[in-house]
């Protein structure tokens, strides 16, 4: 069984929002429920879901999983055209109930309620400065900044829409956002999109998320990504796209294909699942070692380690059986929790890996205590060899744009080699994949992604007010 002593290191992806405009085919706050399972991994703390009946906005949410939250009797009170839900991580220590999402708020034309992923650089500028013209704020979440920029700009605009766009233009850094007025369902993506949205159909209900597998859930056709930049509102008419504020530019996270998307999904038209297996491959090819088995770490491991099993002929293997009831081991605020849900979330096969040398691929090595456990449990096991390769470069830098990674002193790339870091979790090797294979995984030569965390290479300005060091 894995344990540990030492803090847990894993990344973090910080929420999901989805968001339908629906007809009879499909009851919206269903639908919503739907699709924030799909999406629960990019979010375990809270969840919620606000939806507009005939111009009324109300809303349910709490902490928890979507499960928890949501029972037959709080959807069936849902009644709604338009839903909008939101899955949440907290940061450590400020995971309360007024900071879930959707959030509602009220302005001079009326209500909105709004679900956001990602992070803004100028946030606490933009906080300070509505403030002082008498903006009273009650969460300590970005979204509610957005909303209270939108409300201010509704004021002098002729729609909701062209609030949210301008809007958009005050904003900096990621967001992906739904928003649900009375009558319509706006979606806005950041002009860098960092982050991802989707847009999809079904009959003539639209639907937006940040994954397409949430698109599955609900039986919805893709129909397009979200440009950067792009604003899209929905209503009775039909789908309204503004895009004054589309550049070209592309930076997504290069995480969310490596790390936090479900390899189901499809972002900016790369499916996820290849992406992870040509990082397996290209480790394969730039660093190959004598094993017997190829395993991987779940989840997201697991399509790499398949691709560097088929591109040394190494056999494949499952290492680890999981407890599926046990969701990702940083769902858990608390340290000591924490610990808890990483000694019952995976076992090692011992009847798999036992007098094996073995292959052991992973995504990301954050401080190194989750690694030194696992390669600890394998050779408890009987592998005689723990190689450990990873999918993504060393980690060296913080992320401002929606991800939850530590400060450079944190960061334990920072303070060992990769030799020093072998020897500290217990590995026999340690590998990483190199920064100039990072394009090759969505077959570019251009800079349309963001690796911040691993070169320090900001696509925007970090505004003042930020709680990481650079």
């Amino acid at each position: 069984m894995l344990y540990t002593d030492v803090p847990f290191d894993t990344l973090h992806e910080e929420c999901g929002v989805f968001g339908i405009y629906g007809d009879d085919l499909i009851k919206p706050a269903m639908a919503t429920y739907l699709g924030l399972y799909a999406l629960q991994h990019r979010g375990q703390g809270s969840c919620g879901i606000a939806v507009s009946d005939m111009g009324v906005i109300t809303s349910q949410k709490g902490k928890g999983l979507v499960g928890e939250v949501f029972s037959d009797d709080v959807l069936d009170s849902l009644k709604g055209q338009i839903a909008i839900g939101h899955v949440r991580y907290p940061v450590s220590g400020e995971n309360v109930s007024q900071n879930a999402q959707p959030l509602l708020i009220g302005h001079r034309n009326g209500r909105i309620a709004i679900a956001h992923n990602g992070s803004l650089t100028n946030a606490d500028d933009i906080r300070q400065e509505l403030s002082q013209h008498g903006a009273m704020f009650h969460t300590t979440v970005d979204s509610e900044v957005i909303a209270q920029v939108i409300a201010q700009e509704r004021i002098n605009s002729p729609s909701i829409e062209v609030a949210v766009q301008r809007a958009t233009k005050r904003l900096k850094g990621a967001y992906s956002f739904v928003v649900i007025s009375p009558t319509k369902l706006i979606a806005a993506r950041d002009p860098n999109g960092f982050r991802p949205l989707a847009l999809g159909k079904k009959g003539n209900s639209y639907v937006v998320a940040s994954e397409t597998c949430a698109l599955d859930s609900v039986g919805a056709d893709f129909v397009r990504d979200i440009e950067p930049g792009e604003v899209i509102a929905i209503n009775s008419k039909g789908i309204n796209s503004l895009k004054e504020n589309c550049s070209g530019k592309r930076n997504i996270c290069m995480f969310e294909y490596i790390y936090f998307a479900r390899p189901d999904s499809i972002i900016d038209k790369i499916p996820v699942h290849e992406a992870r297996l040509k990082a397996g491959q290209l480790l394969a090819h730039q660093n190959p070692v004598d094993a017997d088995l190829v395993i991987g770490v779940p989840d997201s491991g697991l399509d790499a380690a398949i691709g560097y099993a088929n591109e040394s002929g190494i056999p494949y293997g499952i290492g680890f059986t999981r407890n599926n009831y046990v969701g990702r081991t940083f769902i858990k605020p608390n340290q000591s929790e924490r610990m808890t849900s990483i000694g019952i979330k995976l076992n090692v096969l011992k009847q798999v890996v036992e007098g094996k040398r073995i292959i052991m691929v992973d995504d990301s090595i954050v401080r190194g205590s989750t690694s030194a456990n696992i390669i600890k449990a394998l050779k408890n096991a009987g592998a005689t060899q723990v190689h450990v390769r990873i999918s993504s470069p060393t980690l060296h830098y913080p992320c401002y744009f929606g991800t939850d990674i530590p400060t450079r002193e944190e960061l334990t790339s920072n303070h060992n080699s990769v030799e020093q870091l072998c020897k500290l979790i217990g590995a026999d090797s340690l590998s990483f994949l190199s920064k100039d294979c990072l394009g090759k995984l969505i077959d570019t030569d251009k800079k349309t992604y963001c690796d911040a965390c691993f070169t320090g290479d900001y696509p925007i300005e970090i505004g003042r007010g930020t709680t990481k060091d650079g």
